[in-house]
């Protein structure tokens, strides 16, 4: 089974590095070459457009930026629809629209063509471990059928039910994230305001109730002052006003997640700190 991968970023890197690891002969695509050099050196073969790796390509594979990059590398000038043909599977890993992940799903069934709606949980670690969170929505078929190359990727990989309902189970996801994330902050600067010892407070709240992966993943990290990005605030940003998109849609009413949208949009409008990671909050309550 041959893998086209396009988006080698942060996360994209170290699951194409782990499909390599695997078995998989994997070739990749990225707007820019240089960004797609480690996966190469690994093993991986360039191709020049979206396009280009979908006619060599078995599989095919996307998470890039957002939603307006998805639309672009399925329906735009040399993306995926060009070339795709019937048999293939389409795999759109990036946390996107529901509704455009639906309109993938159409087109590709008119196509004779499997897609699935794969969003990922789990960050630069998980990517690079290979045990992201995988959620999944398309035909109980096309899941069945890529199943392997999925588990190269993630240790959690659940479907949920078709198109669509794999970005809605990581819109579910995100919201509990920018509970944890707010939470974790605000409970470092109080615990650093009162004078505690904040990697004890850390090892405290990981043993107990208020235990959760933002704490034990990020906690070390702000300690260290190391803000460099897992996760990119502006791509967070993102996920959090699809999710309060999408509520409204529904007519959920989310007033805790509009409370993280709002230190986040602080966060990259007022403090243009958008490029780093989502620990980077930190810096909204404490800019020194």
């Amino acid at each position: 089974m041959t893998i086209g991968f396009i988006g080698t970023g942060v996360m994209g890197t170290g699951t194409v590095l782990n499909l390599l690891k695997a078995g998989f002969d994997v070739t990749v695509y990225n707007r820019t070459k240089a960004h797609a050099q480690k996966t190469i050196e690994a093993g991986a073969k360039w191709q020049a457009s979206p396009a280009a790796v979908t006619k060599v390509s078995d599989v095919v594979i996307t998470i890039v930026g957002f939603p307006t990059d998805v639309k672009e590398v399925y329906f735009g000038k040399h993306g995926i629809f060009e070339t795709a043909t019937a048999g293939q599977t389409l795999i759109d890993m990036t946390t996107s629209s529901p509704k455009l992940a639906e309109q993938i799903a159409k087109e590709g069934k008119a196509k004779n063509i499997g897609v699935l709606d794969a969003p990922v949980s789990g960050g630069d670690v998980g990517a690079a471990k290979g045990t992201l969170t995988i959620m999944v929505g398309g035909q109980p078929d096309t899941f069945e059928k890529v199943k392997p190359v999925l588990a190269a990727m993630g240790t959690a990989i659940t479907r949920f039910g078709d198109a669509g309902q794999g970005q809605n189970a990581k819109m579910a996801n995100q919201i509990m994230v920018a509970g944890t994330m707010t939470g974790m902050i605000e409970s470092l600067t109080y615990a650093k305001k009162a004078g505690l010892d904040l990697n004890q407070m850390i090892e405290t709240i990981n043993g107990g109730a208020a235990a959760n992966w933002s704490m034990t993943n990020y906690g070390p990290r702000i300690l260290k002052g190391d803000f460099k990005p897992g996760f990119a605030v502006k791509h967070f940003l993102k996920d959090l006003r699809i999710a309060l998109g999408s509520a409204d849609e529904m007519g959920v009413d989310l007033p805790a997640t509009k409370v993280a949208k709002d230190l986040y949009e602080k966060m990259t409008d007022q403090l243009h700190l958008g490029d780093l990671g989502t620990q980077g909050l930190l810096k909204v309550y404490d800019p020194k």
